[in-house]
């Protein structure tokens, strides 16, 4: 059964996208018979290519494809090169995942909260460093150039690449390479810069390609942060498959291959800046500079992931003042009250959303770690190591959501299947996934082979060791698996209002949805609790295991 495990795995992420993708072909020329249209025309295409302000829409989405992918990369080297072993890099690893567990559409809401005109920002420094009593009208949140939005994905990717990138570090030997370049004469940032970093680099080069096409596709961040006239082209394309025109579905359709191809496009010019960078790569390791600019390798690699987190962090507390603020004048850095008046305004709409958050992502999350650990079972027993097909992981990930979901919704609809809660959790399913696997793998392989090999030396069968031996010995890791692939749930905005066509309202949705509004106190009440929720699976993955431990030990758990 185990060796069907990978295959099945390979099916839930490879059958959605390619049917997905298939099935949007045909509406994308004018053929959708639920619609109607029988006939071949390149109509949706005209229409498209037509609409006021489709060029600078897909501009828009190339350029925070390529901008914000660069920023967080850039932040994550530096830091690894000037920080490795001190306490500030000690600190920061406690924070990447909590960080990492924050929602996309919390993270742009705080963001928001944090940098607009009357946001926490512009309270704290005013009067006294601005000289302002009263908001300025400067168009920061929503700004034509999407500024704001690349800000609010580098705060996102930031810890997402530096998980990566410490999740495989360990396979470099980085401490070797560092003591061998300074025997050379080598300071540390330009030791790991000239002799860790060429190794890495092809080690995380899927998940910067899935950062590259998330950020050139994003929905929910783009509608909080993102322009308004025009939008990305991912927002556009969703407002065309809303459209109470049922004919706007055939243009979405031609939107999202049109998407599709901005993200290959994205993709394709990272790569040629690979190849272009290389040469210049080659010649700056092989010049023999040792000390050249230590200064400010150090001090842009301390800077920059500090200022990221600090800015995260400044945003959360945002939504929470903003949550609890009573009547807050302009330019008060604190309310005059607070009170929870916000939060039971909210509650009466609260329990279905909230029921619906959990259920499915509760429910995706036990069938995506059945699957993995089904997976990473068979590779362990079997002694596999599947490299060259980690690729189809990332499947999910390196094409834009907004291209393959329509061809999903297309395809349920002519299957007959109606908008529910089961399908919302097959199409959480394609996500949680890949991040639970790559949260799980590296603890799973290197879990020492002996304790397998003593159980079985005692006579206990393959299931019974897995369940007496294997579990508890990565009960933490499978914890914390669980935890990513709970809060990656949660944060699923569009794959939850198309699959669920508006019926499935969770957390999220309804937090996107009070986007438009202009009431920030109810907006920070629903961003901060779907911030909340990732970190509570977080701390049960951190509580749990010590309890069980204090119970069996029950001296160690006293002191």
């Amino acid at each position: 059964m185990l060796r069907l495990a990978p295959w099945l795995l390979i099916a839930v992420l490879v059958v959605p996208v390619g049917a997905g993708l298939a099935t949007l072909v045909m509406p994308a020329f004018g053929v959708h018979p639920g619609l109607g249209a029988t006939t071949f025309t390149l109509a949706p295409w005209q229409a498209l290519l037509a609409w006021p302000g489709i060029a600078q829409s897909a501009l828009l989405s190339l350029s925070t494809g390529l901008i914000a992918p660069l920023i967080a990369l850039t932040v994550v080297i530096l830091f690894l090169a000037a920080n490795q072993g001190t306490r500030l890099d000690r600190a920061l690893h406690r924070l990447v995942s909590p960080l990492l567990a924050i929602p996309h559409a919390a993270v742009a809401f705080g963001l928001a909260f944090l940098i607009a005109p009357s946001g926490l920002l512009a309270r704290i420094i005013s009067p006294g460093v601005t000289g302002w009593e009263r908001p300025p009208d400067w168009l920061i949140v929503n700004d034509p150039w999407g500024v704001a939005l690349i800000a609010g994905l580098v705060l996102k990717e930031v810890p997402f690449l530096l998980l990566m990138s410490l999740a495989v570090l360990p396979q470099l030997s980085p401490e070797r390479r560092i003591e061998l370049a300074r025997s050379l004469g080598y300071t540390p940032s330009l030791a790991w810069l000239k002799t860790v970093l060429p190794a890495l680099y092809p080690l995380i080069r899927l998940p910067i390609y899935a950062v590259i096409a998330y950020s050139s596709s994003v929905v929910d961040m783009a509608l909080i942060l993102g322009p308004t006239r025009p939008p990305t082209l991912s927002v556009a394309v969703l407002s065309w498959f809303n459209d109470p025109d049922f004919s706007r579905r055939l243009m979405a359709s031609a939107g999202a291959l049109l998407q599709l191809g901005v993200t290959l496009s994205a993709l394709i010019l990272w790569w040629l800046g690979e190849q272009l960078v290389k040469p210049f790569g080659k010649r700056w390791l092989l010049n023999g500079q040792r000390t050249q600019g230590r200064r400010v390798w150090a001090a842009a690699g301390r800077v920059g992931l500090t200022l990221t987190t600090v800015t995260a962090l400044l945003a959360m507390v945002g939504l929470g003042l903003f949550s609890l603020a009573g009547y807050w004048h302009f330019p008060d850095a604190l309310p005059a009250s607070f009170t929870l008046e916000h939060w039971q305004r909210a509650f009466s709409s609260l329990t279905l959303p909230l029921t619906n958050t959990l259920v499915i992502g509760v429910a995706a999350t036990l069938i995506a770690l059945v699957l993995v650990v089904a997976c990473l079972e068979n590779e362990v027993q079997r002694q596999l190591h599947p490299k060259h097909a980690l690729w189809l992981l990332y499947l999910p990930l390196l094409v834009p959501q907004v291209a393959f979901l329509f061809g999903v919704v297309v395809a349920a609809e002519s299957l007959g299947l109606r908008p529910q809660r089961s399908l919302v959790i097959a199409a959480h399913l394609l996500f949680v996934v890949p991040y639970l696997y790559l949260s799980l793998a590296e603890a799973y392989r290197r879990l020492d082979p002996h304790w397998m090999q003593v159980a079985h030396s005692l006579g206990a069968s393959k299931w019974r060791a897995f369940w007496r031996v294997r579990v508890p010995l990565l009960l933490a890791p499978l914890l914390t698996a669980c935890a990513v692939g709970l809060s990656v749930s949660i944060s699923q905005y569009l794959p939850t209002l198309l699959l669920g066509a508006g019926r499935v309202p969770t957390v999220t949705t309804e937090a996107v949805a009070l986007a438009s509004g202009g009431n920030r106190r109810l907006i920070g009440v629903w961003a901060l609790l779907q911030a909340l929720l990732p970190f509570i699976g977080f701390a049960l993955a951190l509580l749990i295991p010590r309890l069980l431990r204090a119970k069996r030990n029950p001296r160690r758990g006293v002191s």
